[in-house]
């Protein structure tokens, strides 16, 4: 029998269209209705720079705590610029606007990391901050290797700030990498607080994200290898003609495969 955990949908599930037009706050109100224990806000899906406002994400934040839900800030900032130094900038802009929001999570790219973490920058820009700093494996080939991501851990590690951040672990990303998921979760699974849970479907430039199937064994597997005990959250298309009713399938499913 699976553990008890916290589902979260993020904002995207319900397509970036309709989160423009009618905003977070009514995603995460059917959020809540399907069932979710948290929301993830996607900073790309904005409908103006306005909404990144601290007084709006202060009361963007408030109304989706009112609802029970705690949150997730997503930015698709990278945390290393691409020459490979800490982009201390973007990861103080992520953190004031997490923490207007009141997040759990603040969510950065990786970006293009190669050997230096810079791991006591990061720990005095996040010592005093009640939101935790999670990285995810994105699409790209910069801020998408397995190699990075082994590395970034390794580099924490020999600058003894092993636990400075941790991972969000997306299943569907690796695909753009031509990575299996469960060979990354073999090496990553112990740095994984937050698991994006989707898979694909196409090839190349035609591959999308797509939800699990119930009978899907890899999917499964993947799950199986990674923590029990960290928020999973919804990360693909959620069907738009019956879009809550999709959405609790999910919750309840996620929460208990």
């Amino acid at each position: 029998m699976a553990d008890v955990m916290d589902i979260v949908i993020v904002a995207s599930a319900f397509g970036m269209d309709a989160v423009r037009a009618q905003g977070h706050l009514k995603c995460a109100q059917a959020s809540r209705r399907a069932g979710a224990a948290g929301f993830e806000v996607r900073r790309e899906l904005f409908a103006g720079e306005a909404e990144a406002a601290p007084q709006r994400l202060r009361a963007l934040g408030c109304a989706i705590a009112e609802l029970g839900l705690w949150s997730v800030f997503s930015t698709p900032a990278a945390l290393y610029t691409a020459d490979g130094r800490l982009d201390a900038a973007a990861l103080r802009l992520a953190f004031d606007e997490a923490s207007a929001l009141g997040a759990r999570f603040v969510k950065l790219q990786l970006g293009g990391f190669v050997r230096d973490a810079a791991g006591a920058e990061i720990a005095e820009q996040t010592q005093d901050s009640n939101v935790r700093l999670v990285v995810e494996n994105g699409q790209l080939a910069e801020g998408g290797s397995l190699t990075q991501f082994v590395g970034l851990f390794d580099a924490l590690a020999r600058e003894e700030h092993a636990h400075v951040l941790g991972m969000t672990f997306d299943i569907g990303n690796w695909a753009w990498r031509d990575v299996a998921p469960l060979e990354a979760a073999a090496q990553l699974a112990p740095h994984v607080e937050y698991i994006h849970c989707k898979t694909t479907m196409g090839e190349g430039a035609r591959r999308f994200s797509a939800a699990p199937a119930a009978d899907d064994t890899r999917f499964i597997a993947v799950l199986d290898r990674l923590p029990r005990d960290v928020p999973r959250g919804i990360e693909f298309p959620l069907d738009a003609t019956r879009v809550e009713a999709d959405a609790a399938h999910y919750v309840e499913w996620l929460a208990a495969v």
